[in-house]
């Protein structure tokens, strides 16, 4: 580069350093460790604890193996968590992957994980646990009649409106409007809900086990290594990877959160074991409450295993208290996402008004409103549907690229326990368990599910189109 484009280059970033210093343009760290934690548990605590648990008893037959298929899928979460908590106290800023991935391998590849964080990542799970929300909300208060009105085109759904789609929507301006006010509101917000599912799923548990109508001999089956390695076990980890999903959600916010070289891997930690255990103890309620056979293939096995315990009559209920702990998932990935997509703008790779903080709230208010607008064309056209299928596929992609460039970054600018305050216990073998671990379900999940690589190949093309684009306006901009 030419000395006087190195002049205009570090003049002109002086100037947008200056202006955002007067504009105070910049996130403040509110974040205390519990909230932090809580964040981490609100995003992990979703719909697929309670709807994956009918689909991996029926490709294992065997709620032993069941069991520990959800402990392995804790423990490769688990050795995630260690990972990014050492990448989070190197890089205490917000943004998460998209900056541990700028920091390794560079923009390009951190564009793309930003793109899949936009689109894969927040927008279509903030859609999908909108609708979840609505679907459970009007279980409880059902709607009488068919009010629903759908447009087509050529057999395709264009749009849906219809009760649940309306709340939905609402659900999603609600929130968005909640963490657009102010980082302390929002966290607050956060937490009680988070607070309330956790307190709903132990009340779940105890009560279950201890006043419940089941059954200790459904816990009967043959725990051998054949049950382990081979290609449903792996397979049932897709779904088991899914609603473990979320245990890096506390990275994100990593220029909001107060001391983050020692909070951000503790709320890492912490957070993943508390929901490892919930999960344990869940599953070990829906076992105790049906059999195999009639969990195998159930959808809504926890409002079933309520039924089983408690009586019909507790189905109403139960399906309105899951709807208010969806809430808190909801909330959760609202306020987490936007901090990918202003870390994009301020290094100029993604639309600058994205990049602004309100002056007054203090949040990326802008970038809020983009992922909102996102997720309510999702809700109503239900392409969440079809983009769900490879979320999974996708966000492992990202998280094997984000633990690898750790190990580089290990091996080049961060050699010495000196130059880290933070180190992953067990290295190597701690991130080589994740990377192995993932690359295992990438591979059924490209073998049982071959339209979901394809997808998601789509989707790094279009953004690798994208990255191209905004990187010439950037040298077009530094050249001028």
């Amino acid at each position: 580069m030419p000395a006087e484009w190195k002049a205009k280059r570090s003049n002109k970033d002086y100037v947008v350093n200056l202006k955002n210093r007067l504009n105070n343009n910049r996130l403040t760290r509110e974040i205390s460790l519990f909230s932090a934690t809580v964040l981490v548990i609100a995003n992990m605590v979703g719909t697929g604890i309670f709807t994956t648990s009918g689909f991996i008893i029926e490709e294992l037959g065997d709620p032993k193996v069941m069991l520990l298929c959800w402990f392995v899928g804790g423990i490769f979460a688990l050795t995630g968590a260690l990972c990014y908590g050492e990448l989070g106290a190197l890089f205490p800023e917000a943004g998460g992957e998209y900056v541990f991935l700028r920091e390794s391998f560079g923009k390009a590849v951190a564009f793309l994980s930003g793109w899949i964080s936009l689109i894969v990542g927040f927008s279509a799970p903030i859609a999908a646990a909108a609708i979840a929300f609505g679907t459970y909300f009007f279980r409880m208060f059902p709607v009488r009649g068919n009010s629903d009105y759908t447009a087509s085109l050529f057999d395709i759904t264009i749009f849906t409106i219809s009760p649940v789609t309306i709340l939905a929507v609402i659900a999603i301006l609600i929130f968005s409007f909640v963490h657009y006010h102010s980082l302390a509101f929002g966290t607050k917000v956060q937490n009680g809900l988070t607070v309330f599912k956790i307190g709903l799923i132990l009340v779940f548990i105890v009560g279950g086990l201890w006043m419940g109508e089941g059954s200790v001999e459904h816990f009967s089956g043959d725990l051998s290594a054949g049950s382990i390695f081979n290609g449903k076990f792996a397979v049932s980890l897709i779904f088991v990877s899914f609603a473990y999903s979320g245990w890096n959600a506390a990275a994100y916010l990593g220029g909001e959160i107060k001391e983050p070289s020692r909070n951000l891997p503790l709320a890492l930690l912490g957070g993943t074991l508390i929901v490892m255990a919930l999960y344990m103890g869940l599953n070990a309620v829906f076992i105790y409450a049906l059999s195999p056979e009639k969990m195998s293939g159930v959808l809504e096995v926890g409002t079933q295993s309520a039924i089983s315990l408690f009586g019909k009559g507790v189905s109403k209920y139960f399906s309105g208290a899951i709807a208010l702990g969806l809430l808190s998932v909801l909330s959760a990935m609202i306020m987490a996402g936007p901090r990918v997509y202003y870390a994009m703008a301020k290094d100029r790779v993604f639309f600058e008004l994205f990049g602004k903080v309100n002056k007054f709230h203090k949040t990326p208010a802008r970038a809020i409103f983009l992922q909102a607008f996102i997720a309510i064309c999702m809700a109503i056209t239900a392409s969440f549907d079809e983009l769900l299928i490879y979320i999974g596929f996708t966000l492992a992609l990202c998280a094997v690229l984000t633990v690898c460039g750790m190990v580089k970054l290990r091996m080049t600018r961060f050699r010495t326990r000196d130059s880290r305050q933070y180190s992953t216990p067990g290295y190597p073998v701690t991130p080589l368990l994740f990377v192995l671990g993932n690359l295992w379900i990438v591979y059924f999940s490209i073998r049982s599910r071959p339209a979901a690589s394809l997808c998601g190949l789509l989707t790094i093309g279009i953004g690798i189109l994208i990255f191209f684009y905004f990187n010439k306006r950037m040298k077009r901009s530094r050249e001028a």
